[in-house]
């Protein structure tokens, strides 16, 4: 079984309703059990900036799937929650984008997937969530709560919990 981290986002629609079917179609498709899940949190638009805010989460998992039959099955799961990766804008709005951020210690770099995830250390609005659930998780040598620690978090807040 190989732990894996897995980056939730989102702006469009009931995201956080989204996030929770998604979890649950992610662990059924793949037959994984779920480890752990951060809270929600509210985020600034990155890359293209004007647009909704986004709702961002990660969770960890275990599962005995090969990181491409994972990345397939979680487009799948995209696009099933309604996201058109052809016909979409790059950092534009979207109603769920799941990243693959870690798997195991894996190292890959092949046109359809890059692991660990190649921007992972720019963006606090995964390493926010991420540092929740696992800061001491060691990614390309770096500890998760270190590299959060050389960002800025401006515009990042924990959502309640939804009960």
């Amino acid at each position: 079984m190989a732990s894996v981290l897995i980056a939730l986002g989102g702006n469009v629609g009931d995201v956080r309703a989204t996030f929770r079917k998604a979890v649950a179609n992610i662990c059924g498709m793949t037959q994984a059990a779920l480890i752990a899940r951060s809270s929600d949190y509210t985020t600034p638009p990155w890359g293209e900036e004007h647009q909704a805010s986004f709702t961002n989460a990660c969770i960890e998992i275990e599962t005995s799937l090969d990181p491409h039959a994972l990345l397939f099955t979680l487009h799948k799961i995209e696009k099933k929650f309604g996201r058109d990766r052809a016909n979409e804008t790059r950092w534009g709005p979207r109603t769920l984008d799941l990243d693959l951020i870690a798997y195991d210690d894996v190292r890959l770099d092949k046109p359809e997937l890059t692991l660990p995830h190649p921007r992972v250390f720019e963006r606090a609005f995964v390493l926010v969530p991420l540092a929740e659930i696992a800061p001491d998780r060691v990614i390309a040598e770096r500890r998760v709560a270190d590299a959060l620690a050389e960002l800025s978090t401006e515009g990042i807040q924990r959502l309640p919990d939804l009960n």
